[in-house]
């Protein structure tokens, strides 16, 4: 039995910008078809890039990618008539109504007559903009907008749909809306669905498999319930009165590390994280460590593994902390 080519395909994705900011480094993945692909991590990391790439509205420097079959860099015409893109700003005209929108995207792609309007009436249906279809887009709530900027990626029926950031800015309930829509979208015979994002929350959720990035590049990949599968046990943070210095923390590390079923002991500043087979059993021997080496603990919390602790695992830094540092900062867009 045959293995279906992936959707997406990218392989050694180079790109640097003016000033030498690297955006991409040698990123790779593939992206089986029908699926929901995330591209996790931080502001910055690179993912707005390798979606321009794969969208034909950038070139790397070096490295090859193809997407629905075609060579982004040979064939960008048949790249472009197969995918849709959600950028993470919206693309429709805020004076034109949400259904003059559709009408003239539909075109664009080669739609006419009683196909065009039929698609456009079906897509208002589904996002539940039929009510608001005469109304310019202006008007439209950011919950709205952003519905409308995925049915306007839809109308050609792709596919591969690109959503970059699709719910930035959201409040939570418009966030949480968007979620259950993407989750249908999933059910679409034959749609693959690439998602960035720099919430973890809905990487988890929505996403079948995920590639966590990390400075322009692929730091891990696999389901987000396998890659929180291979970090065994509990996870233990404790938050300190007070910062160790250098050396008291290396000793720190050290001393906790000497316990049995304790182990990935890791420092930042007041934040102490490790792995233990029991965090039950692990806090007694953690507090009395402290309490031995003369570090005071604000509190403890014991935790399953999330796609945060995978994050430290792989890229060494807290995924919070990595999304605290504006982009460009010498890194990836």
């Amino acid at each position: 039995m045959s293995t279906a080519p992936p959707a997406v395909e990218a392989s050694a994705l180079t790109k640097t910008y003016p000033g030498k900011v690297t955006a991409l480094d040698g990123l790779s993945l593939t992206v089986r078809p029908g699926t929901v692909f995330g591209l996790l991590g931080p502001n910055g990391a690179g993912k707005s890039t390798t979606v321009k790439i794969l969208t034909t509205l950038a070139r790397p420097d070096s490295g090859s990618a193809t997407v629905a079959g075609h060579d982004v860099l040979r064939h960008p015409d048949r790249v472009r008539r197969a995918i849709g893109v959600v950028a993470q700003r919206s693309g429709a005209d805020p004076v034109a109504t949400g259904r003059e929108n559709l009408l003239l995207q539909g075109r664009l792609y080669g739609l006419r007559g009683a196909r065009l309007t039929a698609r456009v009436q079906e897509l208002l249906d589904r996002f539940a903009l039929a009510d608001a279809a005469a109304r310019p887009v202006k008007t439209y709530s950011g919950g709205m907008q952003r519905r409308l900027d995925v049915a306007l990626g839809l109308v050609h029926r792709p596919e591969v749909l690109f959503l970059d950031e699709p719910t930035t800015g959201l409040d939570p309930e418009a966030r949480t809306a968007m979620w259950e829509e993407i989750g249908r979208l999933a059910g679409d015979e034959g749609l693959t669905i690439v998602l960035t994002t720099h919430y973890l929350e809905e990487a988890d959720r929505l996403a079948e498999r995920i590639a966590i990035v990390d400075r322009g590049r692929v730091v891990t990949t696999g389901t987000p319930d396998g890659l929180k599968a291979e970090l065994r046990g509990d996870t233990v943070q404790v938050e300190l009165y007070e910062a160790p210095g250098e050396v008291d923390a290396r000793l720190l590390a050290t001393a906790l590390g000497e316990f049995a079923g304790i182990r990935e002991v890791t420092l930042d500043g007041r934040r102490l994280s490790a792995r233990a087979d029991d965090g039950g059993v692990a806090v007694p021997a953690v507090l009395a460590v402290l309490q031995r080496e003369g570090a005071r603990a604000a509190s403890v919390t014991v935790a399953r593994p999330s796609l945060d602790d995978v994050y430290l695992r792989h890229a060494g830094r807290r995924f919070a902390d990595a999304d605290s540092v504006p982009a460009l900062a010498g890194g990836a867009r």
